[in-house]
């Protein structure tokens, strides 16, 4: 695609494919400061429509110029996600951010139980928001207390699980019974941890569990198979 200046302050949507371990803040200060470079500008606004974790890969939403009034729309969008819980730890952050703390028994699970455990979650449900997460109480990021060691309520939040669809599940062998690996995927409402769901997921199956990958494959009719590498973004502005 051939860019132009006027075509981003005019405004215009990009889908990125966000790479693991980059923010969405970086991502986004990423784009602006090769669009600002390319074309000399002084400024452009530039934002993004739903964040993601760091640990996390996938479809990301950017917004330039005046597209940037329509992020709100965009965030409220159903999403899709696919990934893989482990069964069996738990981590204070619910995925890999953070070192495993605690073990669970999982010799009572098996497949029937994983899948009947599954439907359990679709509808609406009440879920509260890791305490590792950009969630604001009292100014602060709901991180911030988290990493300084400091104790902090959650409140509930209603969402929605439309689909929540078991793809794959690895057993352990009896030699190995550490953990269970479940590949999944999820449709969802706005304001969905998708890492509460796998805590909550572990708590289900009377066991522990946290999520050790994430994808974003959709926001609303946007899929992730029409995104873009930030590297093959940043080559099309040199064309």
């Amino acid at each position: 695609m051939k860019y132009s200046k006027d075509h981003f302050l005019s405004g215009h949507v990009l889908l990125i494919d966000k790479p693991l371990e980059w923010t969405s803040f970086q991502v986004v200060n990423k784009i602006r400061w090769e669009i600002r470079h390319r074309f000399n500008l002084k400024k452009i606004k530039v934002g993004h429509a739903g964040t993601l974790d760091p640990l996390a890969t996938g479809l990301l939403l950017i917004c330039t110029g005046k597209m940037t009034k329509n992020i709100n729309t965009y965030q409220a969008q159903t999403k899709e996600y696919t990934g893989t819980i482990t069964i069996g730890h738990t981590t204070p952050s619910f995925d890999l951010e953070t070192a495993i703390t605690k073990s669970f028994p999982i010799s009572h699970i098996d497949e029937q139980l994983i899948n009947a455990a599954a439907k359990t979650f679709i509808g609406d449900i009440e879920q509260y928001p890791p305490v590792f997460s950009a969630v604001k109480k009292d100014g602060k990021r709901l991180y911030e207390f988290a990493r300084a060691g400091e104790a902090v309520s959650v409140e509930a939040r209603k969402v929605n699980i439309s689909e929540f669809e078991i793809l794959k599940i690895d057993m352990p062998s009896e030699a190995d019974n550490a953990s269970i690996n479940v590949d999944f995927r999820v449709v969802c409402s706005k304001g969905t941890y998708i890492r509460s769901l796998a805590n909550d997921f572990g708590k289900a199956l009377d066991s522990g569990a946290y999520l050790s990958a994430l994808r974003r494959t959709k926001i609303g009719d946007f899929t992730v198979e029409d995104a873009i590498t930030i590297e093959a973004f940043v080559d099309a502005l040199k064309d």
